[in-house]
């Protein structure tokens, strides 16, 4: 194993209570008001903002989902930026400096162009993250992301760690071990390994996982 590919939203931390209260207020100011919940973003996390825009405004015609969804993403960014973001779920900035110590880690996420930028300036984590890619800047889905991450990178032998049953499933088309942060969001079908806090991490740097 030659690297930690780590998800973001429900796995290093959650910013659904936030999220829901920017996209609440973006999608009023858009014309199509509706109340945004935490646990309906627990649904849609994970997914590309593109398939966040069809379940979420099914009504709306594609033009129209896609000008309230950019709302949505610059509000979200302002309120990320204003809040402290305490949010990370426990032992994330203890144990992400410990695993760079042993191994590479990385990110990739459906996000905007943005949010890990974000999420890195708010938790001071920059400095051990080596890479990471998402969907905002290709366009492409988290496989397509994870193999391109790996190929710049010289990853051989990478796991990727999430939450959701998209994540297990972009681990699997990208060849990679999935493991599943089974703290966050989802409830996926099938793992490799399962951590219940993030710390636990730091024992499976040494795992054969190819067994």
């Amino acid at each position: 194993m030659d690297g930690f590919i780590l998800d973001v939203d429900g796995t290093l931390w959650d910013s659904t209570p936030i999220v829901a209260k920017a996209w609440t207020k973006a999608l009023a100011e858009g014309g199509s008001p509706g109340e945004v919940t935490p646990e309906q973003l627990k649904g849609l996390f994970g997914k590309t903002m593109k398939v966040i825009a069809e379940e979420l405004l099914p009504d709306e015609t594609e033009e129209k989902r896609q000008a309230l969804m950019e709302l949505c993403c610059r509000y979200e960014h302002e309120a990320l930026t204003e809040d402290p973001c305490r949010i990370c779920y426990p032992g994330v900035l203890e144990t992400i400096p410990q695993l760079a110590k042993r191994t590479g880690v990385y990110i990739v996420s459906n996000c905007q162009s943005g949010y890990v930028e974000l999420f890195l300036e708010k938790t001071g984590l920059g400095a051990w993250i080596r890479d990471f890619e998402c969907y905002g800047n290709t366009g492409r889905n988290k496989d397509e992301n994870i193999r391109l991450l790996m190929a710049r990178n010289g990853l051989k032998d990478p796991v990727y760690v999430g939450d959701t049953a998209g994540d297990e499933e972009a681990a699997g088309k990208a060849g990679i071990p999935f493991c599943w942060a089974a703290y966050g969001f989802g409830s996926p079908a099938s793992w490799t390994e399962k951590i219940d806090a993030f710390s636990q991490l730091l024992s499976l740097t040494e795992k054969d996982w190819k067994k």
